[in-house]
C-alpha cells in the first residue's frame, strides 16, 4: 500500500513527517532520508496493532483529500510504500485457484511494480476489505 504523508521541517529541528490516512502515526528524522525510512516502519508499527487488535486498516487516500488541511500547509508530500505481506507474523502457505489468465495480469502487475504475487494479493484483499467496510458504513449512515 502507498500511504500519502506530509513532511515538515521547522528551522533547527528534525524532520517531521505525518501519516493523515492513520491518525496517531508519526515520525521524524535528522535527514529527510531517515524520516522516509523512520515513516516506513513506523506505519507498519502501526498497522501491526491495527492487525493484533483486529482492527480496520484505513486505506490510503490520495494526496489531494488531504490538502485542504491547515495542519499540513506548508508541508511537503510524499507517498511511502509499505508492504503488507511483511506483516502479522508467520506467513502461511495456501493453495487456492485463479484462472490461468487473470493469474498471469496479477504477475505481470505485480513484476511491473517490485512486488511479489503474495505481496499484491495480500494488498488487494486488505484493500477490498476496508472498502467493503467502509461501503457498508456509508450505507448504514444513509440508512437513519
Amino acid at each position: 500500500m502507498r500511504y500519502p504523508v506530509v513532511i515538515h521541517k521547522d528551522p533547527d529541528r528534525d524532520y517531521g513527517v505525518t501519516v493523515p490516512d492513520l491518525p496517531g502515526c508519526f515520525s521524524a528524522g535528522e535527514s529527510l532520508d531517515d524520516a522516509i525510512k523512520s515513516t516506513v516502519e513506523a506505519i507498519e508499527c502501526h498497522i501491526e496493532g491495527l492487525l493484533i487488535d483486529e482492527e480496520e486498516i484505513p486505506s490510503p487516500t490520495a494526496i489531494e483529500t488531504h490538502r485542504g488541511n491547515p495542519d499540513f500547509t506548508d508541508g511537503i508530500w510524499a507517498l511511502v510504500d509499505v508492504d503488507l505481506s511483511k506483516l502479522s507474523g508467520k506467513s502461511r502457505r495456501v493453495n487456492i485457484t485463479i484462472p490461468e489468465r487473470i493469474l498471469s495480469q496479477i504477475d505481470n502487475f505485480a513484476s511491473r511494480h517490485g512486488e511479489s504475487r503474495s505481496g499484491l494479493i495480500t494488498t488487494a484483499t486488505l484493500e477490498y476489505i476496508s472498502a467493503q467496510k467502509s461501503d457498508s458504513s456509508d450505507d448504514a449512515g444513509q440508512a437513519t
